[in-house]
């Protein structure tokens, strides 16, 4: 029996940010090293940063992170650690993994497959290395390293990488490595939070350590690192098939470690037993870099794996999104320096749930960090010491603003006066008529008539939405705070948002979630909530209503549904359409089985209406604040869906959808 005890550290990291950076890094060391930890991976470039962007092209981030590796070799001694930095070399840029063992570089992998779909660019900064070659990394004071495709044996145990999306190719290297007899495989991530992921993770994880008959620790980063993409930590070790540990996810602290015990022998064993695995002798030494390391002797550990209750609740999805969404909104609350959050709260879903998350990330954060810690993050806020209650500081984190105009009801305004009593937040009201009667006038005298809603119906609306914003933004201006978009996916997708009006804001935190979800969330919340909170019965008074812009007059009894489709129709559309890049006419035939309940013609209506708005209002989803990434059918330009802002709008299918809905008609009639 060779024991051994291994460990995967979560870090919240932030782009460029070089002290914290280190701190976050020499921390989990420490902690890996005081649980007497021999082995330990750190995450995907953990030492800039995942998020740098073109900062990546810099020459000056290429030596600021060799710097900050040299300043951590010291605190490695004792131990075997892999750290993830970029590396220059031969005039191209590499995504490595530093391997160190007693404080002294081992060599460098670099990354084979690069993440260059959806949220990831990084083809754009890094090369691949090529399979099988090794090369020797000069650096600037004449020292030499390995650099690329290889493998260690540390005091006789043999160590290999995958690096992130190595282990989602269909060819990783990790078939490789377990041809070289490797005991243990490393991966260093930044795998961004989606819905349902960690499950997929899991399976990669454990299929690697059975089909390799290896040890395999992956380590994550954590919260939200540079602005759109959230990361859950996550920390998963599984050996010869078993998972013996696995990390909490969303945590609010700067790092975790999560750590196994490890009996070698068994996975050499293992793959003594796998008839797959055909070692190449003749090549055993290739890419091999040979340490001594002595291990300390240890006594066999039951092992158990504690994952939070709400990891198993049958709301996952709602518990992730509410946890995910809370970590984000911390971090980007702290990391922008902003001194708390503006909302302007209408009494409907959207603000509702934008203003909701934020007292859930105080109840959240502090619940798990306690009071001094969570305040401790913030102390950069004026007074906020002061503040000795979640609902002390969510009124001093938290403003909600209900701007009324004459189209306003009553029934709207009692709803987010309840909601945002319920929550604890400060609550303002604003009356905005004068303002919207003042530009009426203003254009009305210019134009030479009177506006009226029978011609200018969308203009008439428009400029109520556009009258809240400079109040508002006065408002965050004078808190130093950060104001909050409230628009949906469902609303990007067809465009019902006025530009500088309610999409205004310097974050759009739900602009990545269709409407349907969240009107389910919000139901939940109000019966429910997430556990560890519970519910909020106040949202009753959201819940009961049918959705509105109440932009129009009262009496034109105006609805969001009536102006666009149902949402759950608008959002298959959406995602057949342009997630699955569907047809127009594909996704009429496919909707007429899924909502059979609807007419061919009213189908016909809604289909073609959201090609039409979608074309057209690409622009907007262009201009929309940063949002949070929360699954793969993002609607983003910048960072998962590009789309043209000038197109032929789909007027060809079009044509032949309308012609193809006539002739069914026909076909129908003539039965």
């Amino acid at each position: 029996m060779k024991l051994i005890k291994v460990a995967a550290a979560v870090l919240n990291q932030t782009p460029l940010d070089w002290p914290h950076n280190k701190q976050n890094i020499l921390a989990a060391i420490d902690t890996a090293r005081a649980q007497h930890v021999s082995v330990l991976c750190l995450p995907e470039l953990c030492v800039t940063g995942y998020g740098c962007e073109d900062a990546f092209q810099s020459a000056n981030t290429q030596r600021m992170a060799w710097r900050m590796l040299q300043e951590i070799l010291v605190s490695t001694r004792g131990m075997i650690v892999s750290l993830g930095l970029p590396i220059f070399h031969q005039n191209n840029l590499f995504n490595c993994a530093c391997l160190i063992s007693n404080g002294k570089i081992l060599g460098f992998v670099a990354k084979k497959f690069l993440a260059g779909d959806g949220i990831h660019y990084e083809p754009r900064w890094f090369k691949p290395w090529p399979s099988g070659v090794r090369n020797t990394l000069t650096t600037e004071t004449g020292e030499t390293f390995p650099i690329g495709d290889l493998y260690f044996d540390c005091g006789g145990l043999k160590i290999g990488f995958e690096i992130c999306e190595d282990a989602w190719a269909a060819n990783r290297p990790g078939a490789a490595l377990a041809l070289h007899g490797v005991d243990m495989i490393l991966n260093p991530s930044a795998s961004h939070f989606a819905f349902g992921k960690i499950e997929i993770r899991k399976r990669f994880v454990l299929e690697g350590s059975r089909a390799f008959g290896v040890t395999y620790i992956y380590a994550n980063l954590l919260g939200n690192e540079a602005g759109r993409a959230i990361y859950d930590g996550g920390a998963l070790i599984a050996s010869a098939g078993k998972l013996l540990a696995e990390g909490n996810r969303f945590s609010f602290a700067d790092f975790q470690i999560t750590t196994a015990l490890i009996d070698v022998d068994i996975t050499r064993m293992a793959q003594a037993r796998l008839a797959s695995l055909k070692p190449q002798l003749e090549e055993a030494e290739r890419g091999s870099i040979r340490a001594p390391f002595v291990y300390p002797p240890l006594d066999p550990q039951p092992t158990e794996i504690n994952l939070a209750t709400w990891e198993n609740s049958l709301q996952l999805k709602a518990e992730e999104f509410t946890r995910a969404e809370a970590l984000a909104l911390f971090d980007y609350l702290r990391k922008s320096r902003s001194q708390g959050f503006v909302v302007s709260l209408s009494g409907g879903v959207d603000s509702a749930t934008v203003s909701c998350l934020v007292a859930i990330m105080v109840h959240l954060g502090i619940g798990e960090l306690g009071l001094e810690t969570f305040v401790r993050k913030l102390d950069y806020i004026p007074n906020i010491a002061d503040r000795r209650t979640p609902r002390e500081l969510i009124k001093r984190l938290l403003t909600c603003v209900y701007q009324s105009t004459a189209n306003s009801s009553e029934t709207t305004r009692e709803a987010a006066k309840k909601v945002a009593k319920a929550l604890g937040a400060q609550f303002l009201e604003f009356d905005v008529e004068h303002l919207r009667e003042a530009y009426v006038a203003i254009a009305s005298k210019a134009l030479g008539r009177e506006l009226n809603w029978a011609e200018d119906d969308i203009a008439l609306q428009n400029v109520q939405a556009r009258v809240r914003s400079p109040g508002v933004w006065l408002l965050v201006n004078v808190q130093n705070a950060l104001l909050l978009s409230t628009s949906n996916r469902s609303e990007a997708a067809v465009g019902y948002a006025t530009m500088d009006g309610d999409t205004s804001g310097g974050l759009s935190p739900i602009a990545g979630i269709d409407k349907a979800f969240l009107q389910g969330w919000l139901r939940w919340l109000e019966r429910e909530g997430p556990i560890g909170f519970g519910a909020i019965p106040a949202l009753a008074a959201v819940n009961c209503q049918t959705p509105t812009a109440e932009l129009r007059p009262q009496e034109s009894s105006q609805t969001d549904e009536a102006d666009l489709m149902p949402y759950p129709v608008l959002d298959a559309i959406e995602r057949a359409g342009i997630r699955d890049k569907q047809s127009p006419l594909e996704i009429y035939r496919l909707m007429r089985v899924q909502f059979p309940q609807y007419t061919g013609d009213q189908m016909f209506i809604w289909v073609d209406r959201f090609f039409r708005l979608w074309s057209r209002n690409q622009w907007k989803r262009e201009r929309y604040a940063p949002s949070f990434h929360l699954d793969d059918e993002n609607l983003d330009p910048k960072t998962w869906c590009r789309f043209p802002i000038l197109s032929g709008g789909f007027a060809t299918e079009l044509l032949e959808l309308r012609d193809y809905v006539t002739r069914e008609k026909s076909n129908e009639y003539g039965k």
